[in-house]
């Protein structure tokens, strides 16, 4: 069996603490991503919406042009702020996500931007499914009020490493993005987030293992940080999970890095104990990964 992971790597999970403040957001990220790279990580996670709050109410305010790429600093500040973090850090960074504007389409989005340790924008992920959920007495939300979704799957391939694979929060509900991606040779699925006190109560730690499980591969679920004054309340509980669903570290509810150190032998010792690769009916049912998957918009 071929190793999906050639050498091990250091994942970090910032669970940032945001304001109103866009400047601010982009700054508290900056200085979390760096103590993150000075203790070992090549890998940093920043959570869904990191440098804005999290609404419908929001996502016009503080959206930001990323098209044509590379747009200017101007149009979005962001993107040159992750861009030159990789860079100084040397670290590959998924920068959670940010509201997008694309002024052809006049259409909003919610976009994941991964910048490898040159600088180089290396992949972007626009959220395919919104979250549009009604919990009688709990809570209604429907992002497609002003978003559009997404439209592809988004692997990223990370040389010396090996393949890894992007979403964003809601997605996590929908297994055939995982299913695709492992069939597709990732050896991690990563998922900026932000689940709520009634979803992520429910369902966070438990989308994050069974993820992991079914695909026996590493999962990484980053939050921001739980403010009880903001509008959104943010779970929190970023989480690292490995390829046997066991949870290797998680955080609190407030600000903090977690970390993981991820290895491919892992991956290799549990499949090779529990061999679900060579034991699938592809006979009986479809394979999904075989379908029409769309890896561009």
């Amino acid at each position: 069996m071929a190793s999906l992971l050639n050498k091990p790597i250091k994942l970090a999970l910032v669970q940032l603490a945001t304001g109103p403040n866009k400047s601010a957001n982009l700054s508290r990220a900056r200085s979390r991503v760096l103590e993150a790279a000075q203790r070992g990580a090549s890998l940093i996670v920043l959570p869904e919406c990191f440098n804005s709050p999290y609404g419908c109410q929001y996502f016009p305010k503080y959206a930001e042009t990323l098209l044509p790429s590379p747009p200017t600093e101007e149009k979005s500040p962001s993107f040159h702020a992750l861009s030159h973090l990789a860079k100084e850090a040397n670290i590959y960074l998924l920068g959670g996500s940010i509201p997008e504007f694309e002024t052809s389409s006049k259409k909003y989005f919610n976009t994941s931007l991964m910048f490898n340790p040159s600088g180089e924008l290396i992949a972007t992920h626009r959220k395919v499914h919104l979250f549009d959920i009604d919990i009688p007495g709990k809570i209604t939300f429907k992002e497609s009020e002003i978003l559009s979704p997404g439209n592809k799957v988004t692997l990223v391939d990370l040389p010396d490493y090996g393949k890894i694979a992007i979403a964003i929060c809601y997605d996590i509900r929908f297994p055939e993005l995982a299913m695709i991606a492992a069939r597709k040779q990732c050896f991690l699925l990563l998922y900026p987030g932000a689940f709520n006190l009634t979803t992520g109560a429910l369902h966070w730690s438990l989308q994050a293992r069974a993820r992991a499980m079914d695909n026996q591969l590493y999962v990484g679920l980053c939050s921001s940080a739980r403010d009880m004054e903001a509008s959104y309340n943010a779970w929190g509980h970023s989480m690292v999970v490995d390829p046997n669903a066991a949870v290797m570290t998680e955080a609190g509810e407030q600000e903090e890095i977690v970390y993981a150190d991820l290895d491919g032998d892992k991956i290799e010792e549990t499949r090779k104990g529990i061999p679900l690769r060579g034991q699938r009916r592809f006979d009986v049912y479809p394979d999904v990964s075989e379908g029409k998957t769309k890896f561009e918009e």
